[in-house]
């Protein structure tokens, strides 16, 4: 399970199998989106690999949103083979950088990028900050949200909704 294939052509991992010659090769990665926060990352040298490094560390108020747009656009421009998202577990970052491509380039709704992203990889848990990018985003694109953060007792979780006007239903698993 180190390695998620989300959908044709985009898979979502950890650091460890970012470097991995075979795991590259295998999938016929082109693009790797390394949004660990790590620039100093020797990845193997194959032709026709390109690297896009996403500064950002994974923090609640670490500015994700502001590479949103940017990893949308490489993701889409890459049509030469596959794309690679990884930050350092696979858990957080990447996800939440996938989730925000899904809805962007996909069309779909938080709540169902989400749904999509955590059925090929069980353990992905964006931390609450970029839930909440995520939030503004899915309100920026589509004009209402599938998803609202709530007070629980495990802590400011985020919450699916049954529709824009429901009231929250239950925990996302995260």
């Amino acid at each position: 399970m180190r390695v998620s294939r989300v959908s044709a052509g985009l898979f979502l991992t950890d650091l460890d199998s970012a470097l991995n010659t075979s795991v590259l090769t295998s999938r016929n990665v082109t693009l790797i989106i390394n949004a660990s926060g790590l620039e100093d990352i020797s990845y193997p040298q194959l032709d026709g690999l390109q690297v896009l490094h996403i500064p950002v560390q994974d923090q609640p108020h670490a500015p994700l949103r502001e590479y949103f747009d940017l990893v949308t656009e490489r993701i889409n421009q890459n049509q030469t083979g596959a794309t690679l998202v990884h930050c350092t577990a696979g858990r957080s970052r990447s996800s939440a950088l996938i989730m925000a491509y899904l809805m962007r380039s996909q069309g779909l709704s938080l709540r169902r990028a989400h749904q999509l992203v955590l059925e090929q990889r069980p353990f992905i848990r964006p931390n609450a900050g970029f839930w909440r990018q995520l939030i503004d985003l899915e309100r920026t694109l589509f004009g209402r949200n599938t998803v609202r953060m709530a007070r629980t007792p495990g802590g400011v979780l985020p919450e699916a909704l049954e529709d824009s006007d429901a009231a929250a239903v239950h925990c996302l698993n995260v």
